[in-house]
């Protein structure tokens, strides 16, 4: 539906007893008090004010600081049915000095929205002033209002200026005959798509015939043309400071990009024309960047942001995405990127930027767009609509019936309320620990379980998105803690346990007992999950891992150390406190959670030692500890580090695995052949019926147990975990 607004002449009268939808819109009334109108929401400080002049009552909005906006707010309810509105008041702005933007000036912003509290689009344009006006001064506008719109938000602002004082009065809001606006948009509609059109083939017909003959759509992409010999190739915007400078280096010129002081937005910008019936580009250029230091924001980088508009200069929605680089080159190198055109694109802006980057150069050299072969684009986003229908499961709703029994630790062994000894076997869905959508974690679970037979899903979980605290996170964690509740959900319906992993490291924190003092009371005594409450301790003393202390970073200790206490080390940023496993434990069993609870030793999380030697954790009443070990193929000491333990306590193997491909970390002649060792752990777990669950149920966390998304099992290490799923043996040829 289009939008047709008058801001100054009426185009449809209302009549004389058309009703006013605001009450009190002309600010005499004040029966509820005194000293403010009624029906319009009172401030905090000076900048709205209630006045009287000659009789009569007004609201004046004052601006008391440059930058600053004031904001008189009103909801007002739409009645049912109502096509069309007209607005109608009487304005009177002095001493107006305007923002330094085109919109920071005197207006009445307006917004409609649904019952839901969703905005509507489209909505009803801005009246504004940007000059004083000459008294008071009477204005109307007239809006088509979408359907089901409920109501309006009536915002009267002095939005950023400088300075001036804005009054208002006499507003009222009735609803018209939407017949005459809609039939004035639908004739606009028309004249504007004929101009579009107009323009469209204008710049096509251009663009085709301006082509270079390479076939790029960018003339001098090579930044050697400089015909008027002005300092400064042709077709590219000078910019107004140091920032952006054409280069010369043995003979060859490009754009450099530098950042002159941290969080800097340096950005070249080139409008490009389309030639009519382009399907798909490619984009190439090369690029060195040097002495980068990424922003504050994940997406503060050295990047080409790319936007489609249409023959009206409108952004479209589909824009290719931006290739980015987070660090340095090694001297030039060539980059390309290719993606689909929309149909009603007319032109391409290409802006390639230090994008609030703390510091660093961005060179450019060489850059052509040229037409490409669709099928290949089309071919790989036909793939990806089917993988994303492919990942999604549809919500369930709790099916209490199908959960699994509450467990409790009773010797070495897990059992269930009639003494039955339950075995965990599974595997980690990793992927919410490092994004805070998951990828397809929630498809992991259900395929785990029902295809690979594992009856518990160790699920990691990152503190910074439970909370929400990260830049792309605007709702506080809300979805993201849903989609932990959805997969505990899907889990529990097939009789399946989850084993909650805070994804942490070293030794634990304040801030990882808060979260579980959250987590906690959300699953409080819920059958199906159980907290493994810090994923890798490491570094420390088995005094610190049980009790807590100062945990000394790796930076080399200054002689005066020994005189420092915990707090003043702690000041000096040589180190942390830790609350240690006990105060987790504490956090967890004070939420009034009796889960049972998996605590991992020492040496990330492999090494059990400590415990059997004393280091125990006091479960304060709850349903049992169940100790946690981490064995990858080149840990070594079985029989010292895990064995011991096991004799006294249930062992959860909550990350197990080799691949065939080496980790970089560490020397690759410790790291055994997944051929020899796999078959031996898997052996050992089965020997001592170890609670297991194998890393790691997605394609591109090492060691992997699937190849891809359609969950390949991988022949080093998946095939045989899921076959040890379903029940094949393995026998233990020898220790580690």
């Amino acid at each position: 539906m289009a939008l047709a607004f008058a801001a100054l002449a009426p185009i449809v009268a209302a009549g004389a007893d058309a009703t006013n939808l605001v009450t009190n819109g002309d600010f005499e009334s004040s029966a509820a008090a005194a000293d403010w109108p009624d029906g319009w929401g009172k401030p905090k400080d000076k900048t709205i004010a209630w006045v009287e002049e000659s009789g009569n009552h007004f609201l004046r909005l004052h601006s008391e600081q440059p930058g600053q906006t004031v904001m008189a707010y009103r909801e007002v309810n739409i009645p049912a049915g109502a096509g069309a509105l007209e607005l109608k008041w009487r304005w009177r702005v002095s001493d107006l000095k305007p923002g330094k933007q085109s919109w920071f000036d005197a207006r009445i912003m307006m917004d409609l929205k649904d019952a839901s509290g969703q905005k509507l689009s489209p909505g009803p344009s801005a009246p504004y002033v940007r000059k004083s006006t000459d008294g008071w001064v009477e204005r109307s506008a007239q809006f088509l209002v979408p359907e089901g719109t409920k109501t309006l938000q009536f915002m009267p602002s002095l939005f950023q200026v400088e300075a001036g004082t804005f009054d208002l009065d006499d507003v009222a809001l009735t609803v018209i005959d939407a017949a005459p606006l809609k039939q004035a948009a639908a004739e606009a509609a028309t004249v504007g798509a004929a101009k579009a059109a107009r323009i469209a083939e204008q710049k096509r017909t251009k663009a085709a015939a301006s082509a270079q003959p390479d076939g790029s759509l960018i003339s001098n992409g090579d930044f050697e043309t400089d015909a008027k010999s002005q300092g400064w190739p042709d077709g590219w915007g000078r910019a107004k400071d140091k920032s952006i400078t054409w280069e010369l280096e043995d003979g060859n010129h490009f754009i450099r990009l530098q950042s002159l002081q941290p969080g800097q937005q340096v950005m070249l910008y080139r409008p490009i024309d389309l030639p009519g019936g382009l399907k798909a580009l490619t984009l190439t250029w090369r690029q060195r960047i040097t002495g980068l230091k990424k922003g504050k924001l994940p997406w503060n980088d050295a990047r080409i942001m790319m936007d489609f508009l249409d023959a009206t200069g409108k952004k479209l929605a589909q824009k290719p995405n931006p290739p980015y680089s987070t660090k340095d080159t090694k001297g030039w190198e060539q980059k390309s990127t290719s993606f689909l055109v929309p149909e009603e694109a007319v032109s391409l802006s290409l802006m390639p930027s230090l994008f609030e980057v703390g510091a660093g150069t961005f060179d450019l050299d060489d850059i052509t767009l040229k037409p490409a072969d669709p099928a290949p684009l089309l071919a790989a986003a036909k793939t990806a609509t089917e993988a994303a229908q492919a990942r999604y499961v549809p919500p369930e709703q709790p099916k209490i019936e199908k959960w699994p029994p509450q467990l409790h630790v009773s010797g070495n062994r897990l059992v269930n309320p009639e003494g039955k000894e339950v075995w965990l076997q599974g595997l980690n869905a990793g992927g919410l620990e490092s994004v805070a959508q998951g990828e397809q974690v929630i498809k992991s679970t259900v395929v785990g379980i029902d295809e690979w037979k594992a009856n518990v899903i160790r699920l990691p979980v990152r503190l910074e998105f439970w909370s929400g605290d990260t830049p792309l996170m605007k709702d506080g964690g809300k979805a993201y803690r849903e989609c932990v509740d959805q997969i505990v959900t899907l889990a529990a319906n097939r009789g399946a346990y989850v084993a909650l992993d805070l994804h942490r490291f070293r030794a634990p924190k304040k801030e990882d007992a808060d979260f579980w003092k959250d987590a906690a009371a959300r699953y409080k005594n819920h059958p199906a999950v159980l907290f493994d409450i810090f994923n890798e301790p490491h570094g420390i003393s088995w005094d610190v891992w049980r009790d807590g202390g100062f945990v000394a970073e790796k930076a080399k200790p200054g002689d005066e150390d020994a005189f420092l206490s915990e707090e003043e080390k702690i000041k000096l940023n040589r180190g942390f406190h830790s609350i240690g496993m006990q105060g987790l434990v504490d956090a967890v069993r004070g939420a009034g959670a009796k889960n049972i609870i998996i605590a991992g030793g020492l040496d990330w999380a492999y090494d059990l030692s400590g415990i059997v030697e004393g280091h125990v954790l006091d479960d304060k009443g709850g349903r049992g500890i169940m100790l946690s070990t981490h064995i990858y193929n080149w840990k070594k000491g079985w029989e010292a580090k895990v064995l011991p333990a096991a004799e006294k306590y249930p062992i959860f193997v909550g990350e197990v695995g080799a691949d065939v491909k080496k980790m970089d970390f560490m020397p690759a002649e410790i790291q055994e052949d997944p051929a020899t060792w796999v078959p031996d752990m898997l052996g050992l777990i089965q020997k001592y019926r170890l609670n297991w669950t194998g890393w790691c149920f997605h394609p591109a966390a090492t060691p992997i147990m699937i190849s891809d998304w359609k969950y390949t099992p991988t022949p080093f290490w998946g095939l045989p975990a899921k076959e040890a799923l379903a029940g094949k043996q393995f026998v233990l040829k020898k220790m580690r």
